[in-house]
């Protein structure tokens, strides 16, 4: 089966619906579908391009997970959230497109999307779960809007292209090993109002230069900066150090 047409009178697709049909390389979704169940299209891996349709408001968990041919997708304003593991190891994913209408961004929703080179979050967006982008390889910008309070655990490990990350001033917490082995990040600022600096979560960052803490951070945790071997400058931007263990800068 290569290709698939759903007719106008389907309102949703079921859970595994389309599972491992590894030849389909391409599927029509009409306007009256309004959801993608959990795995729809799991590892669907010769399917090239989808446009998920007005109308749709939800993609479920592992909807496009492992289509590894998928180069572009398009997600209508409809949608308001993006499960988990939704387009998790789309390695030849090129672009998305994320709408005004979304809110959450589930875990694991683009791990593993090696060929993604820029993600532009919208201002609708509030957090940004665990693994959430980790492993995007190719990732070399990340636009974070002053919407986002939340930065999960792992969310963009071994982003290993990323130079460059500006953290908006409604973040609150960044959780642990939040961005491990971003090997090529230079600089980060982090902004008034976080109080914690996690676990590990700048580990293995070897290209960082400098970091600017803010009066707000109360405790950095254990191997926050270690293996940072380019790291020459701590700017603390408060009167009392925040505490620390010895393997913090390890």
């Amino acid at each position: 089966m290569t290709k698939v047409v759903i007719p106008e009178s389907v309102t949703s697709i079921g859970h595994y619906a389309f599972e491992l049909c590894s030849s389909l390389t391409e599927i029509v979704i009409p306007e009256g579908v309004t959801s993608i169940g959990e795995g729809a299209f799991f590892q669907c891996s010769s399917l090239t391009e989808i446009v998920i349709p007005e109308g749709v408001i939800s993609i479920g968990e592992a909807g496009f997970d492992g289509c590894s041919s998928l180069t572009k997708i398009t997600i209508p304003n409809s949608v308001s959230s993006i499960g988990g593991y939704a387009f998790s190891d789309c390695s030849s994913l090129t672009e998305i497109l994320i709408p005004e209408s979304v809110t959450s961004i589930g875990v694991w929703a683009f791990n593993g999307c090696s060929s993604l080179t820029e993600i532009i979050l919208p201002e609708s967006v509030t957090s940004i779960e665990g693994y959430a982008f980790g492993g995007c390889s190719s990732l070399t910008k990340v636009v974070i809007p002053e919407s986002v309070t939340s930065i999960g655990e792992y969310a963009f490990n071994s982003c290993v292209s990323l130079t460059e990350i500006v953290i908006p001033e409604s973040v609150k917490s960044i959780g642990e090993y939040a961005f491990y082995s971003c090997y090529s990040l230079t600089e980060v600022i982090i902004p008034e109002g976080v109080t914690s600096i996690g676990n590990g979560t700048f580990k293995y960052c070897s290209s960082l230069t400098e970091i600017v803490i803010p009066e707000s951070v109360k405790s950095i945790g254990d191997y926050a900066f270690s293996d940072c071997n380019s790291l020459r400058k701590i700017y603390f931007l408060g009167t009392t150090p925040p505490t620390a263990n010895n393997s913090a800068f390890e």
